[in-house]
């Protein structure tokens, strides 16, 4: 089981194959998504790691933060989460994971807050066929009808379909195609629509219904700032 990574949702838009057919992808942002804390089975019970991508100003940050990504000498970070792995897949701290984390063709699961829709009535958020037009209706053309029944049981079950709150609630999207990354702008297209408003944080995860490609890296396709900063130097 391989760690996650947080984007952004920056907006939908669409390329073309190679066979000229256009497909609809959704555009995600990573940007400096780092490893800010370990959870050990010694420790904590359980294997894991918690990320934090993007960038918080310190004064918006709540002291105790503050501690953990001193701690972990890692900038502020704007959005944090914890994602589960196996021990032969644990990340050290401050390693940045990068775009090719996943390889096109590969299916994952995403994870993001619904945009939220407010108090809607059963038609829009439970797809209700509505009441007669004609015939003596005259009031009750989207009303849902009867939501209980006589005397007994003499009340209405929990998880009644009615008009209420829509939308803004966890949803999780599985087996969606990795169409393409960029590595030069830390970008990720997903086939598709995936959850989520525009500038939202997304969790991407490999999928657990579909077996994870041969050519994906493990644990992870870790940025080498040590490496490319020998190189930079060497180079002048």
């Amino acid at each position: 089981m391989r760690s996650g990574v947080i984007a952004q949702k920056l907006g939908m838009t669409r390329i073309y194959n190679d066979a000229g057919e256009h497909v609809p992808v959704t555009v995600l942002r990573m940007e400096n998504c780092q490893v800010v804390a370990q959870r050990t089975q010694e420790k904590n019970g359980y294997t894991a790691v918690q990320l934090g991508v993007g960038l918080a100003k310190v004064k918006n940050t709540p002291k105790p933060q503050r501690g953990q990504f001193a701690a972990a000498s890692v900038e502020p970070k704007a959005k944090v989460a914890e994602f589960r792995v196996s021990p032969e897949n644990m990340l050290d701290v401050g390693a940045e994971i990068t775009v090719e984390h996943f390889v096109p063709g590969q299916k994952v699961d995403v994870t993001g807050t619904s945009i939220g829709k407010g108090f809607q009535g059963v038609i829009k958020r439970h797809h209700f066929g509505g009441g007669r037009a004609t015939h003596g209706n005259s009031v009750s053309h989207r009303t849902h009808g009867s939501t209980g029944q006589r005397q007994d049981p003499g009340k209405v079950f929990k998880g009644k379909k009615m008009a209420g709150h829509m939308g803004d609630t966890r949803v999780t999207t599985q087996n969606v195609e990795i169409v393409s990354t960029d590595t030069d702008r830390g970008l990720i297209l997903i086939r598709g629509a995936v959850p989520g408003s525009k500038g939202a944080w997304i969790m991407v995860r490999d999928a657990v219904k579909v077996a994870l490609p041969g050519n994906a890296p493990k644990p992870a396709a870790i940025r080498k700032v040590a490496a490319e900063a020998t190189a930079n130097e060497g180079a002048e």
